[in-house]
């Protein structure tokens, strides 16, 4: 049993010897012993004696708190309409929609006859109940859902510990039963094949990795089951999808720089898969299919992509449709049967483009009513429509619904993001500024505040960033986010390099041997924001997760003296100990994103040069509120722990240095919508307090 009695002291991690010797240079990894041997098990007792204590620790520190964390989950669940519902969308002979029950943490899943039209009540039909399956789970998350094309059966999986190795199970929707079929350990999309009597999927091998597509036909033995596909590369991970038209079967493979798809008839998935085009180290592409024509999204010829068509006949000979641009990322396309739509950014911000398939001059771009905002195609999952379903918000604007009319270019607005306390938008202002980084490039800085905050330099500015992956991190809006904004915050999002939030050359700067660009970007847009008086240093607090946490901890060994209060969460920190693992479920695969230092010298020094864990020092660090997830497959739970542990061996300051372990979540933290509230509540109550600004607003 835990102990809950309140700690006096922060735990002090044994030291135990443990050197390895790569390229000629020794490492010492004193807190190795951190990683149970039978992860993904953790049994260990001394590791998880050492990890309740440190949750012991952070339990006591923040108690002194706690009418501080309830406030702000207060006010933050105040801000979520409890009973709400999604738009309902049509698909084939149903309208389905989400629902959530008064206070309920988890999803309700609805459809009903699409004869009674959208607004209709007739005939609703409660097809899976997300609170129900999450009933005795400390966790829960669904994954795949898929209704088959008849509407019969519903394919779903789920997680109940957060290490996202999932269970399917097929649901007979005309009586609400599972049927006796359950996959266990799948990972990724479940997709319906041959008149909706078989599923492909793709099984999370035990070093979760998805290296195969598999049919499952209903009724028979999962031991029965066939490989479709098989991916040899340890590094690339499959996954498989319908074609627009849903004629055909897609099975992708890819790692985070190149990739390949195969295509199999959907009603003879058995048959033997065409190939679109063999691997070529560097080239990414992924496709649908429109009648015999191939449409190919691909970075072959420009960096921002390019959208080219091949023949069925012959799916490698690619013909340019739309040029590569330096001005314009093109990040998807989504067909339709009358016409196709192009999604991408320009100067950062998202663009939606209509397109024909007959006149290539014929470009309708849809226009949106804010300087800065963020968009994007919704779920539209029919191919033959006169209608978009569009997302949109920004900084200011909460989550709006849209449906886009083509034949007379209006956006008709379906539901506004309710806020139930109330939100004046006009109380709050946006602003998009750039940061000259130290070798001259702008970075861009979004910024949302309140309209009566001064530019004095005497409000408190918090900085996120993530900067890795090539993922934008967009100028949305957030509700949690006005509990610091309302307390008189800044809030800020760095779209430092590493991201793509300015076109694929953005994240190429951010990796590789480009990797400390991101870090340098983030401290330099602290810096530069101090200089256009929207703060001062020391009132700058800052967080990311996971390789924002590797953000998070590569700032703070090199300019600790600017954060008031860092929060890294699930951080991504032991960066060479974890690429010199191929054991590990992401290894292999990330190579191509950080560099592989098992066979290549510079690559390993570059890593050490920078990795959060190697590089902690006796130095003063800002203070610190870290988190990790004991079945986290992404971030291992020792990586956060050990860091932790390394920097209360060495720092000289006597700054808060906090470690929350989720012991039955994974990388998301907890699951339910408002449990993830409250976790948002102790980050917020612990910047607030070491700002000195714990008063009630």
């Amino acid at each position: 049993m835990t102990d809950t009695t309140p700690a006096t002291q922060p735990p002090i991690a044994r030291k135990q010897d443990d050197r390895t010797t790569h390229h000629g240079i020794a490492i010492t990894d004193e807190y190795a012993w951190l990683r149970d041997a039978g992860y993904p098990k953790v049994e260990n007792a001394d590791i998880l004696a050492h990890l309740n204590e440190e949750n012991r620790w952070f339990e006591t520190r923040m108690k002194p708190h706690e009418t501080l964390v309830e406030d702000l989950f207060r006010e933050m669940r105040a801000r979520i309409k409890e009973a709400d519902a999604s738009v309902p969308q049509k698909d084939g002979e149903w309208y389905y929609w989400i629902e959530y029950l008064d206070g309920a943490e988890y999803k309700q899943w609805w459809r009903k006859p699409a004869a009674g039209g959208r607004d209709g009540e007739e005939g609703k039909q409660l097809i899976l109940d997300e609170a129900a399956l999450a009933e005795g789970h400390e966790y829960f998350s669904l994954g795949a859902f898929s209704v088959s094309a008849d509407g019969t059966m519903l394919a779903y999986a789920t997680d109940t510990d957060g290490s996202e190795r999932y269970e399917a199970r097929f649901r007979d929707l005309s009586t609400g039963a599972d049927l006796p079929d359950v996959i266990p350990g799948t990972l990724g999309s479940l997709v319906w094949v041959k008149g909706d009597s078989g599923i492909v999927y793709s099984l999370a091998n035990e070093n979760w990795r998805t290296d195969n597509a598999r049919l499952h036909w209903l009724g028979r033995p999962v031991a029965e089951d066939t490989e479709l596909f098989h991916e040899d590369d340890e590094g690339f991970r499959v996954g498989s999808g319908l074609s627009a038209t849903e004629e055909w079967l897609i099975i992708a493979t890819s790692d985070h720089e190149t990739s390949e798809a195969w295509i199999v008839p959907a009603d003879d998935p058995e048959a033997e898969p065409v190939l679109i085009r063999a691997r070529e180290k560097g080239v990414e592409y992924d496709v649908d299919m429109r009648g015999d024509t191939i449409f190919i999204h691909t970075n072959d010829t420009h960096e921002n992509f390019r959208l080219a068509t091949a023949p069925l006949s012959g799916p490698a000979a690619w013909t340019t449709r739309i040029e590569g641009s330096d001005d314009f990322y093109l990040t998807g396309f989504e067909l339709f049967r009358d016409f196709y739509v192009i999604e991408g950014r320009r100067d950062g911000l998202d663009q939606i483009e209509i397109r024909s398939y007959d006149d290539p001059a014929d470009v309708r771009p849809i226009a949106f009513p804010e300087a800065s905002f963020v968009a994007s195609l919704g779920n539209n999952p029919e191919y033959a429509v006169d209608t978009l379903r569009l997302s949109y918000n920004s900084m200011v604007t909460p989550g709006t619904a849209y449906d886009y009319h083509l034949a007379d270019r209006r956006l008709e607005v379906l539901k506004v993001q309710e806020i139930p306390s109330g939100y004046d938008p006009s109380q709050y202002r946006t602003e998009r500024v750039t940061i000259t980084a130290r070798d001259g490039t702008e970075v861009p800085v979004s910024l949302v505040m309140r309209a009566d905050t001064p530019k004095d330099g005497s409000a408190p500015l918090h900085l996120y960033g993530y900067g890795a992956y090539g993922i934008a991190i967009p100028p949305g809006f957030s509700t949690t986010r006005l509990s610091l904004v309302d307390r008189g915050f800044i809030y800020a999002i760095a779209h430092i390099r590493g991201g793509d939030d300015l076109g694929r050359r953005w994240y190429l700067d951010g990796k590789l041997e480009r990797r400390t660009n991101a870090f340098t970007d983030f401290v330099d847009a602290a810096n530069g924001l101090i200089d256009l008086g929207y703060t001062r240093k020391g009132r700058v607090t800052a967080s990311g997760g996971s390789a924002g946490g590797e953000l998070m901890g590569a700032v703070v060994n090199t300019d600790p003296d600017i954060w008031g209060a860092v929060v890294a969460h699930v951080p991504f920190v032991d960066v060479l100990n974890t690429m010199l693992d191929a054991s590990l479920p992401l290894t292999p695969g990330e190579w191509p994103e950080w560099g592989n230092p098992i066979e290549d010298k510079a690559a390993f020094e570059l890593i050490r040069s920078y990795s959060p864990y190697d590089n902690v020092t006796a130095q003063n660090y800002p203070p610190m509120l870290v988190t990790a997830g004991l079945n986290d497959p992404r971030v291992t739970y020792w990586e956060p722990a050990k860091w932790v542990a390394r920097l209360r061996d060495r720092k000289t300051d006597d700054n808060e240095l906090l470690l929350k372990v989720n012991m039955g979540a994974g990388h998301g933290g907890k699951s339910g919508r408002f449990d993830s509230l409250r976790e948002v509540a102790e980050e917020f109550a612990f910047i607030l307090w070491q700002m000195g600004m714990t008063k009630a607003a």
